[in-house]
């Protein structure tokens, strides 16, 4: 039997799957692009988003919140007020001043990169990754790959929405991955 608390978490997820556009043929014939600004331009599901993920985070000791570029610098710095962690940015190449390190990693039709300044992460960090969607796993991946060079421990991942069949869980090393929504 289903709990107070549990019907009003599945109507919240209800309300944030509701709110995401999803845009046909974008940016090429054949994708089916998952548009978060319609959840941004809602206010109540943007907040019952943050809140999901608040709940989830809130006294598992997270020191590190990091968001990567572009959407996981929306989500991710209301979350890391919230629990108390200290924001990271991960950026493109180029975007972030002073000294950093970079993990190149290996998109469908090509690569890109991330990059995080030096000494944002310090040896023991518990950091959460945060991004809007997963499909292969491949930006996930580097993220989790660069924080662990600088000598952190990612604890999970967490986006708002999941492509499932294009199985990017698979890449993510056994870590945890939580999610909001199922994209089918």
């Amino acid at each position: 039997m289903a709990s107070c608390k549990d019907n009003e978490q599945d109507q919240r997820v209800h309300g944030i799957a509701a709110a995401i556009r999803v845009v046909p043929d974008f940016p090429k014939k054949g994708i089916m692009f998952r548009d978060i600004t319609t959840l941004l331009l809602n206010p109540k599901a943007f907040r019952n988003a943050v809140d999901l993920f608040v709940e989830r985070y809130l006294g598992k000791d997270i020191t590190v919140v990091a968001g990567i570029e572009a959407r996981g610098l929306i989500f991710g710095p209301p979350i890391a007020l919230a629990i108390g962690a200290k924001f990271i940015p991960l950026r493109k190449p180029k975007k972030l001043p002073g000294e950093v390190i970079s993990e190149k990693y290996d998109l469908e039709y090509g690569s890109d990169c991330l990059e995080m300044h030096v000494g944002a992460v310090q040896p023991g960090d518990r950091a959460l990754v945060v991004d809007d969607l997963i499909a292969t796993g491949g930006t996930l991946c580097a993220a989790m790959n660069l924080l662990e060079r600088a000598g952190a421990n990612v604890v999970e991942f967490a986006c708002v929405i999941e492509l499932p069949e294009l199985k990017g869980r698979d890449k993510l090393k056994g870590k945890p991955l939580h999610i909001l929504v199922e994209s089918r």
